[in-house]
């Protein structure tokens, strides 16, 4: 839906379109917002466990990583046992949890559930400071930011509507997710070149496609009796979407173009 389509629409149903341009901003600020205390808490988590994971006093080791470099009792745990398989699993297995029980659930407790997903997801990923040098994280991360800013401007002021993506994008998101459980067995670099490739093109064309649905979700719920609770958990489940595609194309640039250790 165009700007000044969504505007007509709530001027006649009787909104000003001052006041709803306010609340859109207010609402996609608090999305954001939202969204970027997670990516904290997610680098946060994801920094302190590597961190934890390693020593270089090969006395208190419990396992080689590298020459000079040693897995402790507790990174042995996350990277080598058994337990990396539910630490690897863990956040798919969270957000089908969020969908299941996000209706008995208030704005307020969802967004801790949300930041509850966030530490989850920096512990699932924290691996990539034991694979990939400090500085090139720092640089794909960055470089994260800045494409996702674009995308998600993009989608926020485009006047074409792309709602049309949307199937297309969930269906490429589910074949990522099978292909990379079927790469889990047949570590095949050529397919995780495919996989990680593909993967930055889905999650940027769902930066877009997200935003621009949030856009308007706000002004469908904007106009309903007692619409605070819904636009509430409304933002939430939009940060949600939004840092899932960060996060998702942080790792599949990362996987393309980091220096690895």
């Amino acid at each position: 839906m165009a700007q000044s389509d969504y505007l007509r629409q709530q001027t006649a149903a009787g909104a000003r379109p001052a006041e709803i341009d306010a609340g859109l901003r207010a609402h996609m600020n608090k999305i954001y917002g939202t969204m970027s205390v997670g990516l904290v808490v997610t680098g946060l988590v994801a920094w302190a466990l590597a961190a934890l994971a390693v020593t270089s006093d090969s006395t208190n080791a419990t396992a080689a990583l590298r020459e000079g470099t040693y897995l402790t009792d507790l990174g042995y745990a996350l990277y080598a046992s058994p337990l990396k398989w539910v630490l690897m699993f863990a956040p798919l297995a969270f957000v089908f949890g969020i969908s299941a029980g996000v209706n008995r659930m208030s704005a307020p407790t969802l967004q801790l559930v949300f930041y509850a997903f966030a530490a989850v997801m920096g512990a699932s990923i924290s691996s990539i400071f034991l694979v990939f040098t400090g500085e090139s994280i720092v640089q794909v991360f960055f470089i994260t930011a800045a494409s996702f800013a674009g995308l998600s401007l993009y989608g926020y002021t485009t006047k074409s509507d792309i709602s049309g993506w949307g199937s297309f994008l969930i269906m490429g998101v589910i074949g990522l997710i099978i292909a990379s459980i079927v790469n889990i067995f047949l570590a095949s670099s050529a397919l995780a070149f495919g996989i990680s490739a593909i993967g930055v093109l889905v999650f940027a064309g769902l930066t877009a496609y997200d935003t621009q649905r949030l856009k308007n979700e706000y002004v469908t719920y904007a106009t309903h009796p007692g619409a605070g609770e819904m636009l509430g958990k409304s933002a939430i489940l939009g940060a949600l979407s939004l840092y899932l595609n960060f996060i998702n194309m942080f790792m599949m640039l990362l996987s393309l173009f980091g220096n690895r250790e």
